[in-house]
């Protein structure tokens, strides 16, 4: 197929050469010239502008930072609006729900089909073509993406969680929402054992075999007690994700006070150490607030 690839970056640039490995003809934009060399360098034609990746798609996909940047690409700069009728559009970016839905709208009026598929998984997924996407939308509009998603990801991972738009990405942000508040919850945790004289790494191994295990301390334990910020995405990323459901809950008048805690840390954290990457940097926060390090 015709793809035109919006985003270059960290995971764009996995995404990619999947889709070039796959056979595919991709024509991709990047406002960043490194990216754009990049892109150039993995097999794809390379435009500066969006529109110009999306003018002659027959499938474009967006790998973009967040919704901002989601909507200036295609609202603001036209990517949108240079869609063939008929092309399909398929969104990789965590995105907020609503403005998934009003992406959404613009794009079937203007004849457009879209598939919404944030991402489960980071780099390392998409460098082995791993990922998992929850996805919103149409059984019609989804059998036209599996192609493509399965070109970068694991099929048993496509999960379609509703028909709208803003289905997928209300999922992925509340698997985060419950990601980061574990974070902090087993930080809290650990640095109180540590405290009463319990090792750490033994502590770990202890909640992770009892009812307090769960995927965040199988898979990350080893990464948060060696100091690891996991620094492939940004702590001011995070903020901004807990903003949106923070939002979404005082619109749904849905209680979230446990949550409220969660983002409140995590702001914290940005405040403290800038807006650099680094998902675990609330734990780092909490250590140097106990006054003792996990290690």
């Amino acid at each position: 197929m015709r793809i035109g690839l919006l985003g270059i970056g960290r995971m764009g640039l996995p995404i990619l050469r999947a889709l070039v490995a796959a056979g595919h003809e991709v024509v991709a934009a990047d406002p960043e010239a490194a990216r754009r060399a990049a892109g150039l360098a993995a097999g794809a034609t390379v435009v500066g502008e969006g529109r110009e990746a999306a003018a002659s798609a027959e499938v474009l996909v967006t790998v973009l930072p967040g919704p901002l940047e989601l909507e200036a690409a295609m609202i603001g700069e036209g990517a949108l609006a240079a869609l063939p009728p008929g092309a399909l559009w398929v969104d990789l970016t965590s995105n907020d729900p609503r403005v998934a839905v009003r992406l959404a709208d613009a794009a079937a009026h203007a004849g457009v089909d879209t598939v919404a598929a944030a991402l489960a998984g980071g780099i390392a997924a998409a460098e082995t073509r791993t990922l998992g996407f929850f996805v919103g939308a149409t059984d019609a509009a989804l059998a036209r993406a599996r192609p493509v998603l399965e070109a970068l990801g694991d099929p048993t991972r496509i999960e379609h969680v509703g028909l709208s738009a803003g289905d997928g990405n209300a999922a992925k942000l509340l698997v985060n929402l419950l990601w980061f508040g574990q974070a902090a919850a087993v930080t809290e945790a650990l640095l109180l054992g540590r405290s009463l004289g319990l090792a750490p790494q033994t502590l770990r191994g202890v909640l992770a075999r009892s009812a307090a295990g769960s995927v965040f301390l199988d898979e990350y334990g080893d990464a948060l007690l060696a100091g690891d910020v996991l620094p492939t995405f940004g702590i001011d990323r995070v903020v901004e994700e807990l903003d949106t459901l923070t939002s979404l809950a005082g619109e749904a008048s849905s209680p979230f006070e446990l949550s409220t805690v969660v983002a409140r840390l995590n702001r914290d954290a940005l405040d403290h150490f800038g807006p650099v990457d680094g998902e675990l940097l609330v734990a780092k926060l909490l250590e140097q607030r106990a006054g003792r390090a996990l290690r």
